[in-house]
């Protein structure tokens, strides 16, 4: 009976032990495949919040879900639509009540390539960046505590964090990871500019390529500021901030960079936008002066202003602000500079399953 009694405890340990080994390995891997583009240059990845498919697909909820404002009526995706790259096809902002406010919301493209976000540059991570607007009286004029209190009242998201994070009790951290984790797998790079970088054939057509050399040569002198990292078409690293000469002296004084630093010499500086997509997300500009590229590329032909801070890239040809007012473009090589910049557009990043709004059937 005794011998009886040790091989039935024997075989329930060993049932036990199968059941439970079972169970870990049918638990499936929640960690994000995150497939960045090898000739992207290196990802910037936060080692205290690691892609995960739980928490990639939490933050996609959360990017369209109005319940981030105040009155639910202004979700990030309110500003950021899809249909226009991610960015805001509006002059201005609306937020909670039709509030406005003076920056043109930048498109989110490859950010896990940046470091530095909005357009004077204030948050230093994608994690920093997520709750601005949720705090911001003029865009969901919400409190970062309210968010992550009525997110733990709620049966549809309290078991989503607590999936993602260990814990049903939400913080505004844990939203903002969320969040940030959906923005960075965001990726765009299959525009016909892609083609000719990737495998090097000529993609291009006659005025595309036309535009191309002047973008890349010191006649556009683009590639100074958009060009740096020729497959983002925007700066990394560093993040690099610009005045090109959209404001007088007086009227730049504490707007971009230096609302951040405090210092006169960053008056006017500005973030380098990234150009991937630009027929898709005008208007154009920190404040959506210019409703279409043929505009900018007026701007910047003839239209510059001389202040105290604008780029060297300008100022290194004298005679040629001096009597044109910009880079003297002509009217054909306008056209091709425009060609070209059409080329960066990405249909498939704009239709892509991934990134659409899940609560849209």
């Amino acid at each position: 009976m005794k011998k009886y009694t040790t091989i039935v405890i024997l075989l329930l340990i060993s049932i036990f032990i199968m059941q439970a080994c079972e169970e870990h390995t049918a638990a499936p891997d929640d960690s994000y495949d995150f497939q960045a583009p090898a000739y992207f240059p290196q990802l910037i990845s936060p080692t205290n919040n690691p892609l995960t498919k739980s928490g990639v697909s939490l933050g996609r909820m959360l990017f369209y879900d109005p319940i981030l404002s105040s009155d639910s009526t202004i979700s990030c995706a309110s500003c950021h639509n899809i249909s226009s790259s991610f960015a805001e096809n509006k002059k201005y902002s609306v937020g909670v009540a039709g509030a406005t406010g003076d920056v043109n919301a930048m498109a989110i493209i490859n950010l896990a390539w940046q470091r530095k976000f909005f357009w004077n540059g204030r948050a230093g991570s994608l994690e920093e960046q997520a709750l601005g607007p949720v705090n911001n009286p003029l865009e969901m004029h919400e409190t970062s505590e309210n968010v992550a209190a009525k997110l733990t009242h709620s049966k549809i998201y309290a078991p989503l964090f607590k999936k993602a994070f260990g814990t049903a009790t939400v913080t505004p951290e844990m939203i903002a990871k969320a969040i940030s984790q959906f923005e960075r797998i965001i990726v765009s790079n299959q525009s016909t500019y892609d083609k000719f970088y990737e495998i090097q054939e000529r993609a291009f057509t006659a005025d595309e390529y036309a535009g191309f050399r002047i973008f890349f040569t010191e006649r556009g002198q683009c590639f100074h500021c958009h060009g740096a990292n020729g497959t983002l078409l925007a700066h990394n690293l560093d993040t690099i901030f610009r005045n090109n000469g959209l404001l007088t002296d007086q009227e730049m004084i504490g707007k971009g960079l230096s609302f951040v630093t405090k210092k006169t010499t960053d008056d006017g500086k500005f973030k380098v936008p990234t150009l991937r997509n630009i027929a898709l997300t005008g208007p154009y500009m920190h404040d959506g002066r210019f409703e279409n590229l043929m505009q900018v590329m007026d701007f910047y032909s003839s239209g510059i202003k001389q202040n105290r801070n604008l780029d060297i890239n300008f100022t290194k040809s004298p005679e040629r602000l001096e009597q044109y007012g910009g880079l003297g473009l002509t009217t054909v090589e306008k056209q091709q500079l425009i060609a070209f910049l059409n080329t960066l557009t990405d249909t498939s990043f704009t239709h892509n399953p991934a990134y659409q709004n899940p609560f849209k059937k």
